[in-house]
């Protein structure tokens, strides 16, 4: 016997929340199979974060050194704390629309209906 840790989950479904699931899925299965159009009518949406960066290109970067020194090091960029959250949304043939959500606004379903208005 050996000692594991548990496998993390988002949320632990109850029966129902699971035969819920797979009905829905099936709906839409259906839907798919039945109108060939179906799915280029799906839209769906992701949050994202976006951090600022202020890189060097390559050519400000370089240095002038003599053949027997070593190459100069550069660290690597670390995360900003410049950071803006971006909502999108796509359907299959790109992105529909994108709206950065301004600083300290909550996200939630008020925003959404504001921002699809």
């Amino acid at each position: 016997m050996h000692h594991v840790a548990a496998k993390f989950v988002p949320r632990i479904l109850t029966a129902d929340q699971k035969h819920q699931r797979v009905n829905v899925c099936t709906e839409l299965r259906q839907f798919a199979s039945d109108d060939e159009t179906f799915l280029s009518r799906v839209i769906t949406g992701d949050e994202s974060w976006i951090y600022g960066y202020h890189p060097e290109t390559k050519q400000q970067s370089s240095q002038w050194k003599i053949p027997t020194s070593s190459r100069p090091n550069k660290t690597r960029q670390v995360k900003s704390n410049v950071k803006s959250m971006i909502i999108t949304f796509f359907d299959v043939k790109g992105t529909v629309h994108k709206e950065f959500v301004p600083t300290g606004q909550d996200v939630n379903s008020g925003f959404y209906y504001d921002v699809l208005r």
